[in-house]
């Protein structure tokens, strides 16, 4: 792995500025050319394209380098199975520069198209037949961390929300190890949905964003399908039963789909809600969604971000 001088995370604010320095740094390092440098999107990570035809993504801090390294090991292993994913660039990565880590992809497409429902479960399908890969050492799914992990904090909601959504990833992280899946465990994506599978040049479908991947409840990729059509009004009807037909499981009809879909929402309001300190509108959408959460409103206001 190529790196920084220092292996200390960036204390600065994580901004299109402070990523792009990374990245300057880390393209030098990996020896990745950089004459254009677009800024796709920031979220979780920053992501850029490179030169046209290279995705660089830009975790914002240090401590996110073993997670980096497990993306790159699981593209690769996919790879090697011919399973269509991402695919990281040939190099020595992922590199740490400034505090921070960036890892090279190869693009999928010049623009965003969204795969068809069908081809989401397709993929999702094809993922679960695989087994785990016996050279990597893949972490247990634990979307809400061990017990003894620190508990996230959420300054920029109300004090009150704050605490009931606290209240709530305690309950998910003791509840989600005792829920009795169905399915057997095996390799998950940990985040799949349909924003996560993407169609290349040629309209192939091309599952993206590792950073989740583990070994557990199949369950788990399959619930944000069925929570976006049963309460959130994202898919309709007819798309779900598509979902189903391709992939041979209704989650819905599954004992703890109720809980499950519950530490969905808890996980993707969380996300959210661990951004509102630095976002009015990540701020508003948090409570709205925990104000929903609480009182059992409707969920089909909440915004897709």
């Amino acid at each position: 792995m190529a790196e920084a001088a220092t292996s200390q995370s960036s204390t600065s604010p994580f901004t299109d500025e402070s990523a792009r320095q990374a990245l300057t740094r880390a393209c030098q390092m990996a020896g990745v050319g950089a004459r254009s440098v677009e800024l796709i999107r920031i979220g979780s990570n920053a992501v850029y394209r490179v030169d046209g035809d290279v995705i660089a993504r830009v975790a914002p801090s240090a401590h996110l380098l073993a997670n980096a390294r497990k993306q790159i090991e699981v593209a690769r292993w996919l790879g090697s199975v011919d399973y269509p994913a991402t695919r990281a660039l040939d190099i020595a990565q992922p590199v740490e520069a400034d505090g921070r880590v960036v890892t090279f992809w190869e693009s999928i497409s010049r623009e965003t198209v969204y795969a068809p429902i069908r081809d989401v479960a397709t993929l999702i399908k094809r993922l679960h037949t695989l087994a785990p890969p016996d050279d990597i050492d893949l972490p247990d799914l634990r979307p809400f961390g061990n017990v003894t992990d620190a508990l996230p904090t959420f300054d920029g909601l109300p004090a009150t929300d704050a605490q009931f959504l606290l209240e709530r990833v305690e309950w998910a992280r003791e509840a989600f190890p005792r829920l009795g899946f169905a399915l057997p465990a095996g390799p998950v994506h940990g985040d799949a949905n349909v924003g996560n599978v993407i169609c290349d040049d040629r309209g192939r479908p091309v599952l993206i964003d590792l950073d989740s991947f583990a070994v557990g409840a199949r369950e788990w990729d399959l619930i944000q399908t069925a929570l976006f059509a049963d309460r959130l009004g994202w898919h309709s009807a007819a798309e779900y039963r598509a979902f189903v037909d391709v992939y041979g499981y209704d989650v819905t009809k599954w004992a703890g789909y109720t809980d499950l879909a519950d530490m969905r929402e808890i996980a993707m309001t969380s996300w959210m809600a661990r951004k509102a300190s630095v976002s009015r509108d990540a701020a508003a959408e948090s409570i709205k969604r925990v104000e929903a959460m609480r009182t059992g409103a409707s969920r089909r206001d909440w915004g897709a971000h």
